[in-house]
């Protein structure tokens, strides 16, 4: 089952047991935006998410669960389609 990043983020925070307040300190944000964060409702912006893989010793990649096979593959069919195009 893949994860969202709320729930990245709602692990990892756990899991250094902050508070949604201190964590959000911690970031320099709202604990409004970390709830909003962990259910869902929103996501972090680019500097935020550098933030915290570097708070939770990650790569943006595993925070944000790109699937680097996965990635290659549709790199891959986006270049062969604009190969077939340009033929």
């Amino acid at each position: 089952m893949k994860l969202t990043i709320g729930e990245n983020i709602r692990t990892f925070r756990k899991k250094n047991d902050l508070t949604q307040e201190a964590f959000a300190d911690r970031l320099g944000v709202t604990y409004q935006s970390v709830s909003r964060w962990e259910n869902g409702a929103a996501s972090p912006d680019n500097t935020v998410i550098k933030k915290l893989a570097y708070l939770f010793d990650v790569t943006t990649d595993y925070l944000l669960e790109v699937d680097p096979v996965r990635m290659k593959e549709s790199i891959r069919e986006i270049i062969d389609k604009a190969n077939e195009n340009n033929a």
